[in-house]
C-alpha cells in the first residue's frame, strides 16, 4: 500500500484508497480555489493503522500542487492541521483563524 494507491475520483467527489476488499475515503466539495473536506472514512477493521493520516497527507500535497485552499470541515482534518501546523499554508485563511493556525 503506497501513496500511489490513493486516487482522486472527481465523479464521486472523493479520494479513495482501496485496501483488500475495503476502501478508505476522504469526501470533498470542490469550488476552485476551495477544496472543502467534508468527511474521512476508514473501515473499522482498518482503524489504527495510520490510513487516515496517509490520506490526509496525500490530499494536502495534492491541494498544494493544484493551488487549492482546504476548508477542513471534517473533524479529522481539523485535528490533523492542529497537529501539523506546518501545513497551514493550504488552509483557507478563515479556517486558519478558527483553528488557531496563525
Amino acid at each position: 500500500m503506497t501513496e500511489a494507491d490513493i486516487r482522486d475520483n472527481p465523479d464521486a467527489k472523493r479520494y479513495e484508497l482501496p485496501i483488500g476488499d475495503q476502501i478508505a475515503v476522504v469526501t470533498y466539495n470542490l469550488s476552485e480555489p476551495n477544496l472543502m473536506i467534508t468527511e474521512t472514512l476508514v473501515p473499522q477493521a482498518l482503524e489504527g493503522q495510520g490510513i487516515a493520516s496517509r490520506l490526509a497527507r496525500h490530499v494536502i500535497d495534492d491541494a498544494r500542487a493544484r493551488g487549492l485552499l482546504i476548508l477542513p470541515v471534517c473533524p479529522f482534518f481539523s485535528a490533523y492541521f492542529q497537529k501539523h501546523p506546518d501545513d497551514a499554508d493550504v488552509v483557507h485563511p478563515t479556517y486558519r483563524q478558527i483553528l488557531g493556525l496563525q
